[in-house]
């Protein structure tokens, strides 16, 4: 019992631990150095797959007409876009800044800019909070970011040969197939096939908890990839580390704050705090310097710390 119960206490970090591990042993072995290109298309293909897997168990327990926008969704959706737009600017109008304050300033920002993870749903489900409401700011934020990050990007960060309208349709294809596709799929499942559907509503509801499981070792492989091939000096990593650790806890703290006076703690403070760090790799990798892609890196472990901490107070407290 004890062991079973430090398992299901420390899941998150074992669960971390094991993907950089994975990933450290594995780039290690000779054996496996003509293996790496297959690999990384494995990763590349499992990890969507997971996300629609978690995404559509979960959608299977919500209904289409729960998912409506709140007053606090558009205070949080203010929060992250308008100090996106405001970075955005000072890099755009400043080109005396050095090469290292614009990787910290463009680091912050795609901390700030990135979506809400689409397995916020799942931990916002284990600490008691509202899966729908979360699930619609996710919609929300996803879609802004789509319609708005493609301009301001461009101005703080030029990059030959991107367009509005290719920037546009690069993220809106990244983002949007994840979020409809389960959603759709669930719905389809619940009209036709009602007795399958009833089996992922009562029977498999901890089903998207251990999918994300192992989408969060994989994507902390990737992050232990991307640490691993910079070669940035210490102390720029050390401070896109400070960078992110700032961020990840500042927006933590301001979803708790306006949740906190909407009855949505819990749910306010995931759709801030928890963010789609594989997405930000991928947005600061295409649009931005791509050394700031380890500050999604770092994001992840910071993030997942604080969901670790607070999954343990939530199942001793209950």
């Amino acid at each position: 019992m004890i062991f079973f119960r430090f398992l299901k206490d420390w899941s998150l970090p074992i669960a971390m631990i094991t993907g950089a591990m994975m990933y450290l042993l594995y780039v290690n072995i000779p054996f496996f150095d003509d293996t790496h290109k297959i690999a990384a298309d494995a990763v590349a293909f499992l990890q969507p797959a997971l996300i629609f897997l978690m995404l559509f168990v979960t959608f299977c327990k919500i209904k289409i007409k729960e998912l409506r926008p709140v007053r606090w969704h558009f205070i949080l959706l203010a929060l992250q876009m308008l100090p996106f737009f405001a970075i955005s600017l000072l890099l755009a109008a400043c080109d005396t800044f050095s090469s290292e304050i614009r990787v910290l300033l463009e680091s912050f920002m795609v901390c700030i800019l990135c979506p809400t993870a689409t397995a916020a749903a799942v931990i916002t489900a284990r600490l008691g909070g509202n899966s729908a409401s979360l699930i619609s700011y996710t919609m929300l934020i996803n879609m802004s970011v789509a319609l708005f990050a493609p301009f301001f990007l461009t101005l703080a960060h030029p990059v030959d040969d991107t367009s509005f309208t290719s920037s546009f349709l690069l993220i809106l294809g990244r983002v949007f197939p994840l979020l409809l596709c389960p959603l759709l799929a669930a719905e389809l499942l619940r009209r036709y096939l009602p007795q399958l559907h009833n089996y992922f509503v009562t029977k498999g509801r901890n089903i998207p908890f251990y999918i994300w499981l192992v989408a969060l070792s994989l994507a902390i492989a990737m992050t232990a990839r991307a640490i691993a091939h910079t070669n940035l000096p210490m102390y720029v990593m050390a401070a896109i580390a400070f960078i992110s650790f700032v961020a990840c806890i500042l927006q933590f703290f301001m979803g708790w704050l306006v949740g906190g006076k909407y009855g949505e703690r819990v749910t306010a403070g995931q759709a801030l705090g928890q963010k789609n760090t594989v997405f930000a790799i991928w947005l600061a990798y295409t649009f931005l310097n791509p050394v700031t892609a380890i500050a999604g890196g770092f994001y992840s472990l910071w993030h997942n710390s604080i969901n670790t901490w607070q999954l343990y107070r939530y199942s001793h407290k209950k």
